[in-house]
């Protein structure tokens, strides 16, 4: 066996230079390989050998893949023959070579210092034209050739695929420990060389095949996931997003995992990242599908990686699903959101979680009965060995809260809450606040005078004992606002407003428009303008609508129609900008759908306003005009019949006046006001029709017992028939009513 010679003089080392060198560490071995010119790290003259150590497989010598551990044992263990049969290989080496090989040891060692200065001295720049034109060489397909032909062999001065992965190591290894010293921007820029260098060279993406043995691709995947979190770290969040974008973009042969991995890393840091990084020129696309910002770009991400979960390509993974919800949830794509909670495999959620999910989802996308639906499972038998899902009864509690016609649902679930005896007291603090709401509404729904009496001091004690419990929640200072300006405890009631307005600073347009119909119902109704004024200026842009129409109602009870109309004029081109504006983002228009919904409202109540303005001025044409813009707005409204019905009335066409109001009833039943106005045009029909009309008219008081215009008819009745005492006793109750009516009901 021919013994080993030195790199630099060629003269031939002896056993015992072989075994000391052998178990030196990786500089030692550097100092052997330039034994003659006693100088380290000088290769000035090192032959360029294009077919070295690298170009075998690295794992046989145990110098590539083990560990230091791994070294240190084989040198301990090794005969004399396989050590120097390992020299020979190493002493095979070229320069950059060696030095890559050596700067490896180092890094696993953890001299991350040490293997920094290793690998300065490789010159990567210079061997960029090599490194690529290897890789374009080595990487292309061959045509296939006959015998003695050949011309598509590559050629002998090209380097290996394992001699540029060795070097590409190499560079990662530098950025590593970059990273390690605390040096990430640095480290992100060494890690760039080599996604730079590979991409050159192959434009279209790694070609399949490549094959995954080669540690040229498994280099360039490394530096792929490693890039984007250095730049991260370096506080350079725009760069990374940038290097995602890079993996994304061209087919790199990520296996599932990791392309997954790297979606998900760019979804979040594009949510979160706190910087607007448009799409470059190169990757934009046109169509509709095409994302115009972060949000979308990382929702479109996430749905791509929610599909290979549906389909098994992925495991299930909680982080996508939680940035989905932020995402979804933020845009207000609630729906689409429920979709996905909906396509989780069973077991991935539990049964009540999963519908409670779903109903938070329905619920924020305005689907209120969808969402009780889902939550009365969570009620129902089947959920009953299991212990109670607070969650769950609170949110089925507050929308119950806010729907008057499940009251009695309402106040079971926060039952349900308050006997589970739950050691948090803000749970405990909601569950008396709703349940007090929901007595309040069931009152308003009672039959009986005797159980509106109980329910509405049900309601009471319930919100004091909320505010007793959750003093900080100024909502509950608001429902007992509200509740006792509905029992008609004005100054209480304006007590309890003040205090929430006080302390929803900021955020209290609900709270100075209650304040200011408490002082109309107080028949202060110049402060009640100053408050709508003043709660114009901070209100956002819903409330500015509501604030504007109860202006306009402040001005006609003063009196003042001309400021009305004006008013309205204002409000109506604000409707109308915003229907315009919502028109042409048809995808923003779903988000805002419930605003839509408000606006049309308002839409509606300021031209049936402006109808009872016009007619009231006796402009019959122009009233007439207000109420088909009504009708025209939403046909099937009993609030818009009504108004026609009123306008006929008010032209003494009683039959036309009362097929208006017969129509209204019957769209709503309940309809208060088209109760009390067909009561009216009965009681012009002679004594015959009294009876019919006394029947409407306690209908009417049984709805709402505080309608002064119910008690006022009902004493024309009763003096029609003789009844005077009866009739003084309504007229009383329907002016006291009157003196603290406010100018648009409560609720």
């Amino acid at each position: 066996m021919p013994r080993p010679q030195c790199l630099c003089c060629g003269l031939m080392l002896s056993d015992g230079q072989i075994d000391g060198q052998v178990q030196k560490s990786a500089a030692s071995v550097l100092e052997m390989l330039c034994a003659c010119s006693g100088e380290q790290f000088k290769f000035e003259d090192a032959p360029q050998s294009p077919e070295s150590l690298a170009t075998r497989d690295f794992s046989a010598s145990g110098l590539s893949s083990r560990t230091i551990g791994d070294w240190d044992s084989k040198v301990e263990d090794i005969q004399l023959d396989e050590a120097e049969s390992t020299l020979k290989e190493a002493l095979s080496l070229n320069y950059e070579e060696a030095r890559a090989l050596l700067g490896r040891l180092e890094y696993q060692r953890g001299n991350f210092e040490a293997a920094l200065q290793v690998f300065h001295g490789i010159d990567i720049r210079s061997l960029t034209p090599r490194m690529t034109k290897a890789i374009v060489e080595r990487t292309r397909p061959r045509k296939s050739r006959s015998k003695g032909d050949k011309g598509d062999t590559v050629s002998a001065s090209v380097m290996s695929l394992h001699s540029v992965s060795l070097l590409l190591e190499a560079v990662l290894l530098k950025a590593k420990s970059l990273e390690e010293l605390a040096q990430c921007k640095e480290a992100a820029k060494e890690c760039k060389i080599i996604l730079d260098i590979v991409e050159s060279a192959l434009p279209n993406g790694m070609p399949e095949s490549i094959g995954e043995d080669c540690k040229l691709q498994d280099m360039f995947h490394k530096a792929l996931e490693l890039l984007p979190h250095l730049w991260i770290k370096a506080g350079f969040i725009d760069e990374a997003i940038i290097a995602y974008r890079r993996a994304l973009v061209k087919p790199w042969n990520l296996d599932a995992l990791k392309l997954a991995s790297v979606q998900k890393d760019l979804a979040a840091t594009l949510l979160h990242g706190g910087v607007e990084a448009s799409l470059p020129p190169q990757l934009q696309v046109r169509g509709p599908t095409a994302p115009k910002d972060n949000m979308e770009e990382a929702i479109l991400l996430l749905l791509i990686l929610m599909e290979k979960v549906a389909y098994k390509e992925i495991e299930w993974d909680e982080e996508i699903m939680d940035h989905l919800t932020y995402a979804l949830s933020i845009t207000g794509q609630f729906e689409l959101l429920a979709e996905h909670v909906e396509q989780a495999l069973p077991g991935t959620y539990g049964r009540a979680e999963r519908w409670y999910f779903l109903a938070l989802c329905y619920s924020a996308a305005g689907q209120s009965e969808a969402a009780l639906n889902l939550l009365k499972k969570v009620f129902g038998q089947s959920e009953a060995k299991h212990g109670p899902h607070i969650p769950s009864f609170l949110l089925g509690a507050k929308l119950c809260s806010q729907d008057p016609k499940h009251a009695q649902d309402g106040i079971n679930y926060s039952r349900k809450v308050i006997e589970s005896n739950h050691q948090n007291g803000h749970f405990t603090g909601h569950a008396h606040k709703f349940l007090g709401i929901c007595y309040g509404n069931l009152a308003r729904f009672s039959i009986s005078d005797s159980e509106r009496v109980l329910l509405q001091k049900e309601s009471l004690n319930s919100l004091n004992h909320a505010s007793l419990i959750g003093n900080e929640d100024p909502e509950v200072m608001f429902s007992l606002g509200l509740e006792h300006a509905v029992q008609r405890n004005l100054d209480t009631a304006f007590h309890n407003v003040m205090m929430y307005c006080d302390t929803a600073a900021g955020n209290s347009g609900k709270g100075w428009k209650l304040l200011a119909l408490i002082l109309s119902a107080e028949q202060r109704l110049k402060d009640a303008a100053t408050i709508v004024d003043f709660a114009l200026e901070e209100a956002g842009k819903m409330g500015q609508f509501e604030l504007l129409r109860l202006k306009a109602v402040l001005q006609i009870a003063q009196e003042q129609p001309k400021q009305a109309i004006e008013t309205y004029r204002l409000l109506l081109a604000m409707v109308q900008a915003q229907r315009d504006l919502h028109s042409k983002n048809f995808d923003e228009a779903k988000y805002y759908s419930s605003e839509a919904l408000t606006g049309k409202k308002l839409e509606i109540g300021a031209w049936q306003d402006l109808t009872t303005i016009y007619m009231k001025l006796g402009s019959w044409v122009d009233a007439e005009i207000c109420a088909e813009k009504a009708k025209s707005i939403e046909f099937y409204s009993p609030s818009n019949w009504h108004a026609t019905g009123m306008l006929l009335e008010a032209q003494s066409l009683h039959k036309e006046a009362l097929v208006s109001f017969s129509i209204s009833l019957s769209i709503e039943p309940d309809y208060v006001p088209s109760i009390v106005s067909t009561a009216t045009i009965l009681m012009k029909f002679g004594t015959q029709s009294l009876p019919i009309a006394r029947s409407f008219l306690m209908n009417a008081l049984r709805l709402e017992p505080t309608n002064h215009d119910a008690w006022m008819n009902l004493g024309l009745i009763s003096k029609m028939e003789g009844s005077l005492q009866q009739a003084a006793d309504y007229f009383q109750a329907a002016y006291e009513l009157q003196q603290s009516a406010p100018v648009q009901s409560f609720v």
